[in-house]
């Protein structure tokens, strides 16, 4: 079987697969552990604070697929789940201000909190170990010394606008120790959350607990995590002078190059796989594209909980358990 998905003017070939991904007739498919480490690659391109971007060669899709949904749905993470409203006399309703809250992603290590037990009763359900409490306690006033002619409300008035920053942490128990060092805060601490008026206030409480993203969107720790295969631009013949030129205006910016007057493929990766080049008639023949079916580039944005690296490493967690969990699992027996 090819390796390439064929990408053809009108249509895609070569997608099918058999009963048993990867394997094709007349070669020798048997699973060799030692095989898979030696032609397994793991390529980083990029990775900051919030973005990731990496190679994933040599693996069957289910497997890339897997990190992909794992990442969006079974990664844990911690999220406001209650809010206790003491008073809000802003225009915001109470449950619309609670959802913004509950949205606000939260810098905490998930491996420092267990998971709370809904079977008990619910003052016994939060503890220091599994809850983390969050207050927000803010009035609006005048403020004495706003320039003079001044419009702007964050200049007229002492706490105009409420951002996720206002939300103050309140180590419970043993959490003073837990947390020396590094308080919980929010991802983004210009998130905001309401607009108050002179008299008008908001206290409450916020109780954040783990989940995950199965059970709600705000317990994901990805804004995004896709992946796409990587391009193949394969020149059957060669393209010069001003075909060379036509032919690299068919790809986006650094994918095709011109080098002794002949177009030549610099990087396809960058390449959006559009087909317009097949739109050319003087091109035919002369270029075949696809994408290489076991080469995955993956691209993940976090939230700001947790960095993209460390993500993708809870996947690999998540999944080894899961393999663990059937294999000791009567049925596998």
């Amino acid at each position: 079987m090819s390796n390439i998905v064929d990408i053809e003017y009108n249509r895609v070939n070569n997608t099918t697969s058999t009963d048993f991904p990867g394997h094709s007739s007349g070669e020798d498919f048997s699973w060799d552990i030692e095989k898979f480490k030696n032609n397994f690659e793991i390529k980083i391109n990029s990775f900051n604070e919030r973005e990731g971007n990496f190679d994933l060669i040599n693996i069957d899709t289910s497997i890339a697929n897997a990190f992909r949904r794992i990442m969006i749905a079974e990664v844990p993470s911690v999220a406001a789940e209650t809010i206790y409203i003491f008073n809000n006399t802003s225009v915001i309703q109470d449950e619309v201000l609670s959802h913004r809250i509950g949205l606000i992603p939260l810098k905490v290590d998930p491996d420092v909190l267990t998971w709370v037990d809904p079977s008990l009763d619910e003052k016994d359900r939060h503890t220091d170990e599994n809850t983390i409490v969050l207050s927000l306690d803010v009035t609006c006033t005048h403020n004495p010394n706003a320039p003079e002619g001044s419009t702007d409300p964050k200049e007229l008035y002492r706490n105009a606008h409420i951002y996720a920053k206002d939300l103050k942490f309140e180590p419970q128990g043993r959490q003073i120790e837990i947390f020396k060092g590094r308080p919980v805060v929010a991802a983004d601490p210009d998130i905001l959350l309401a607009k108050l008026r002179p008299g008008q206030e908001i206290h409450l409480r916020a109780h954040c607990i783990l989940g995950v993203g199965s059970d709600h969107a705000k317990f994901s720790p990805v804004s995004t995590a896709s992946y796409r295969l990587m391009p193949v631009i394969d020149i059957k013949e060669p393209i010069t002078g001003q075909e060379a030129k036509k032919f690299q205006k068919c790809f986006p910016s650094g994918v095709i190059g011109i080098k002794n007057d002949q177009a030549v493929v610099e990087n396809p990766r960058k390449d959006t796989v559009s087909r317009e080049v097949l739109r050319h008639p003087e091109f035919e023949g002369k270029v075949k594209l696809g994408r290489k079916r076991d080469h995955f580039i993956f691209n993940v944005e976090s939230t700001g909980a947790m960095p993209p690296d460390e993500i993708f490493i809870k996947s690999i967690r998540v999944l080894k358990s899961k393999a663990d969990q059937l294999r000791n699992s009567p049925i596998s027996q």
